[in-house]
């Protein structure tokens, strides 16, 4: 544990379940070796930068109602950004229908993602955000299909999606 602590400390990613990372002042631990810088960029600094609904998703970690967003339609390949800070997230041929009514994934990009528990609905849920700005995603589930078994369930306003044959946008600071 104290290996871990000091890991950390010194702004090394550890690969623990479920870790906790959400404040901004904090190291945000993530599910694979860190190869994002995390930006030290207050929350606050992001609303003028999206818009007021997906503010309220990426970082005051609302939930859009299922079947509202478009990208839940989209099939094109391509990358899946960061709606705040342009990460890529996810590839399309990642992305499959799981009939939740959210975009759905079988695995992020590795390294671009961080987890935090979550209690809000009592039952302990894996949450995770965008490495680098903190954005809050979606949550992770262990019923997407074979062979990761994994369901990144997204909300569609946390993310843009950008058609492979356009170039990725410079990521925002």
């Amino acid at each position: 544990m104290k290996r871990r602590a000091f890991l950390i400390s010194l702004g090394v990613a550890a690969t623990v379940p479920a870790a906790v990372f959400y404040r901004p002042q904090q190291v945000m631990a993530v599910n694979e070796p860190a190869i994002v810088e995390r930006l030290k960029k207050p929350h606050k600094a992001w609303q003028a930068l999206v818009s007021p609904e997906a503010y309220k998703i990426l970082f005051e970690e609302h939930t859009e109602p299922p079947g509202s967003s478009a990208l839940n339609n989209e099939h094109r390949d391509g990358t899946y950004i960061c709606a705040a800070c342009y990460l890529p997230l996810f590839e399309s041929r990642h992305k499959y229908d799981s009939s939740t009514g959210w975009p759905s994934f079988t695995q992020p990009i590795a390294g671009h993602t961080g987890t935090k528990r979550d209690y809000k609905l009592i039952i302990l849920r894996t949450e995770y955000h965008c490495a680098r700005c903190g954005g809050h995603q979606g949550h992770v589930f262990n019923d997407g299909p074979k062979p990761r078994g994994e369901r990144w369930c997204n909300n569609g306003l946390a993310l843009k999606f950008i058609v492979r044959s356009e170039s990725l946008p410079p990521l925002r600071s």
